[in-house]
């Protein structure tokens, strides 16, 4: 008689649409876990990973939340209406938009006893200002963008959870993401905004000389991070995932001219001011992670922009309002 093969862990990821989401949802269905998505973003049935239970809603609501969350011993929170521009020129908004549902969701996974939750929270803001470099987890948090302020909020609230109702969540600091799927132009995003901006042909913008100093990570790599955080990680502990390597937005040029000069594609940059809102440099620790898990980034630099270039171009010929 043959031995009965263990139930498959469910992992519900709220947000799972998404940029990081939709590699995500591939990496976890690669464990061999079953995936629920909960977002409130219409998505065609032929963009789904097969095998994916897809529920569109709006995770602010108990009820919503509680059908996603049925019978899933993993939770995944990966949604956040805002990004940091958008938070600038509404700050109040980027709270009511955010922290009220995300806290509705820590209650949620309260009431449903989960095994394990990840909360992804953001490296690129929650510290503000470098003092040291590479940024470790242990650096001070003072973050200067209402987004990064707002992300910092929900860490405070994972830990009330984890202290007081024993909630098992883990908190993850992502870098600067790239990669495929990422739309340029919504106010996040350099990489994608400057190939996005080489095709059509418009200058890209840089703030300053050289620009600022950002850590990027393949969304892959992210999805990784995330996975290694929720089957390892210690509750109540956040963890960085990031490059530990530092470009400015001009290195970042020079590596995409290389990569699509020889096609005959020019880049022209416009300079302006710098932005008292930019930190000049984030550069992530992912030590953290390592020691935990063996984390580390296995996408190369090369190969995440030429796999993100592709993917910008193909959409780009292919008349996709991606870069609309």
């Amino acid at each position: 008689m043959s031995p009965t093969k263990p139930p498959a862990r469910r992992c519900c990821v709220v947000g799972g649409a998404g940029f990081i989401g939709s590699h995500l949802v591939e990496a976890l269905l690669g464990t061999g876990r079953e995936v629920t998505v909960l977002d409130s973003r219409r998505v065609s049935k032929g963009a789904l990973a097969p095998g994916v239970r897809y529920i569109r809603g709006d995770y602010g609501r108990s009820e919503v939340l509680d059908a996603a969350l049925e019978g899933a011993g993993e939770v995944v929170d990966l949604a956040y209406a805002t990004f940091p521009k958008t938070s600038y020129e509404n700050p109040v908004g980027d709270i009511l938009h955010n922290l009220p549902p995300s806290v509705r969701l820590l209650e949620a996974a309260g009431r449903a006893t989960v095994r394990k939750m990840v909360v992804v929270s953001s490296g690129g803001t929650v510290y503000g200002r470098a003092q040291r470099i590479p940024i470790d987890e242990d650096h001070p948090t003072h973050p200067i963008s209402p987004y990064g302020i707002t992300k910092l909020a929900l860490e405070k609230y994972t830990q009330m959870f984890h202290q007081l109702h024993d909630l098992p969540v883990v908190v993850v600091r992502p870098a600067n993401a790239f990669g495929e799927g990422q739309r340029p132009f919504i106010g996040q995003g350099f990489i994608a905004t400057a190939m996005g901006a080489i095709l059509l042909k418009k200058p890209v913008v840089v703030y300053g000389k050289s620009g600022t100093v950002r850590d990027y990570v393949h969304a892959e790599d992210i999805a990784r991070g995330i996975i290694a955080a929720l089957d390892k990680g210690r509750p109540g502990s956040a963890y960085n995932i990031g490059s530990g390597i530092g470009r400015s937005n001009r290195e970042v040029l020079e590596a995409i001219e290389r990569l699509v000069g020889p096609a005959g594609f020019r880049i022209r940059i416009k300079t302006e001011g710098l932005r008292n809102f930019d930190v000049p440099i984030n550069v992530l620790s992912s030590e953290k992670l390592h020691k935990l898990a063996g984390w580390q980034p296995q996408v190369t630099w090369e190969n995440g922009l030429r796999r993100t270039w592709d993917w910008v171009r193909l959409s780009w010929h292919r008349g996709s309002r991606v870069l609309a």
